[in-house]
């Protein structure tokens, strides 16, 4: 079986392949100060209430946008699987043409989506990532990653009308009862959700028009979902799309060697 890990500034999700089959999966918080050892202590006890053998983990790849990460989870996957990980990057490249500036500037969590989502559609997509930032990803007809949009992610936004204005509350991001709020949470959690339906619909729309009327948009992240309800511009939601990618890069470098 096959080990997934990808790294994301606020959260780590982790996967377990059989062939093609995705097995079992978690979404655990990004801790910068852990060490190897207290992920390998942390991916074993979740292995075990999975029933998941870790004898059975045969490869595993890492994809990473906090650097301090990928030598402490090579560290666990040497320590606690008894293999060398591959990393995406840095041992696994990524075989679509990057036409950013600088390509290396491109975070590898975007990348591996562009592989995954241009393997299931082979079209000019759209693929709006909800993470610490949201980001827009652009791919080309012709599979190329062109470059993309970012801006501040909802819980970071929330974050900051926090802790910058002195007497809003902190919220759950949570659907409103009314887009006119009643209450203070109300009126924020509103600005949220409707906020941000705004910007993705808005960023999109115009991407689609340099793309073409054949663009696909795929959402994906831990709020990929809470969004994709209102809206309409998403086509699809794939929680899971970068593990997806990292499996298929994987094949691809093994089949490469």
């Amino acid at each position: 079986m096959l080990l997934v890990v990808d790294v994301g500034n606020t959260n780590t999700v982790l996967g377990v392949y059989r062939g093609e089959e995705l097995v079992h999966h978690w979404r655990v918080q990004t801790e910068r100060g852990r060490t190897a050892d207290e992920h390998g202590i942390m991916l074993g006890q979740l292995m075990h209430y999975a029933g998941v053998d870790r004898q059975s983990i045969r490869g595993s790849i890492i994809s990473s946008v906090v650097p301090p990460m990928e030598h402490t989870w090579t560290k666990t996957c040497e320590g606690y699987l008894g293999h060398t990980p591959i990393v995406v990057g840095k041992d696994a490249k990524v075989d679509m043409p990057v036409l950013y500036e600088t390509p290396s500037e491109v975070g590898a969590d975007r990348l591996v989506n562009a592989i995954a989502g241009w393997a299931r559609h082979k079209r000019p997509m759209v693929i709006v990532d909800f993470g610490t930032a949201t980001t827009f990803d652009a791919i080309s007809g012709e599979g190329a990653y062109l470059g993309g949009a970012i801006s501040p992610g909802v819980i970071v936004a929330s974050e900051a009308l926090y802790r910058s204005a002195s007497k809003l509350p902190r919220v759950e991001i949570a659907r409103p009862r009314n887009v006119i709020g009643s209450t203070t949470v109300d009126a924020i959690q509103s600005g949220l959700l409707y906020g941000y339906t705004g910007l993705v619909t808005g960023i999109v729309e115009r991407m689609k028009e340099e793309l073409g009327p054949n663009t696909v948009v795929i959402a994906t992240g831990g709020l990929a979902r809470f969004i994709a309800k209102e809206a309409t511009c998403i086509d699809e939601v794939d929680d899971l799309l970068t593990l997806t990618g990292l499996r298929l890069i994987f094949e691809a470098t093994e089949l490469g060697n």
